[in-house]
């Protein structure tokens, strides 16, 4: 009997490790799901988040089996390393969807349509913000997304390892850059709009200064409008096709900036 409880007590200690890889696996995926896009939009059941967390799991754990140092080392901090570092995965592919909200309320604001066309959910926002998100979130699943994105897992494995808090100062430098490079995104995808409305404003005051009876601002409103609708069919597959790329290239280095 003595050997048959010694085959029970090693595969005792083999399950035991393999469920706490996997435990740590499934941290930082579910932290990240949290926050993912087109995963881990609010409109998605939290029941399909987390078998999407589960499938995930099961897809980068066996990539990175092995790197995981053992429980007896200590509880709290892997658990706590595993889940900021899925935080800031998640956040960090967020703010490109938070670059296209932010382009389509500029786009909206620049041509006039931000009240006219405006959202009335829980969070309003004008609906170009809407299409724009929409349809960079289809386009970026059709692209293969969460093929990317279960690279991106596994990949920051080698940059992020596991059970070794990540320097403060460091991971608030890749936030700052982060938070940066979404603003200018933002501000790049709605440049058309905004180069049109300025051109817009400034033949109206020409306008205006040279017949002061005529009521141009009546005149050019439906310009404006119509201008702005043809401006969003024409510029919006390129602009689109830009974020697209921009956000394959941060999946490609996604802490180029820092750390």
């Amino acid at each position: 009997m003595t050997p048959l409880f010694e085959g029970l007590l090693e595969l005792t200690t083999l399950t035991h490790s393999l469920v706490w890889e996997v435990f740590l696996v499934f941290l930082r995926v579910g932290a990240a799901m949290a926050l993912l896009p087109a995963f881990g939009e609010q409109s998605i059941p939290k029941r399909v988040r987390v078998a999407l967390s589960l499938c995930f799991t099961a897809i980068v754990w066996p990539a990175i089996s092995g790197s995981f140092s053992p429980m007896e080392a200590g509880f709290a901090t892997p658990v706590a390393t595993e889940v900021i570092v899925g935080l800031a995965l998640g956040i960090g592919l967020r703010l490109f969807v938070f670059a296209l909200q932010i382009a389509g309320t500029l786009a909206a604001q620049s041509t006039s349509l931000s009240q006219l066309f405006g959202g009335q959910g829980g969070e309003p926002q004008p609906s170009m913000s809407t299409l724009f998100v929409v349809s960079g979130l289809a386009l970026a699943v059709i692209a293969g997304l969460h093929v990317r994105i279960a690279e991106l897992f596994i990949l920051s494995y080698d940059m992020l390892p596991p059970g070794i808090f990540p320097d403060g100062s460091v991971f608030a430098r890749w936030g700052v850059g982060q938070i940066s490079n979404a603003f200018s995104l933002a501000f790049s995808l709605a440049s058309p709009f905004i180069a049109a409305s300025m051109i817009y404003n400034i033949a109206l005051g020409v306008i205006n200064r040279a017949m002061p009876q005529l009521m141009v601002v009546f005149v050019g409103a439906p310009a404006l409008t119509l201008g702005g609708l043809v401006l969003l069919a024409v510029a919006t597959p390129v602009m689109l096709a830009f974020w697209a790329q921009t956000l394959n290239a941060y999946i490609n280095a996604p802490f180029s900036v820092s750390p």
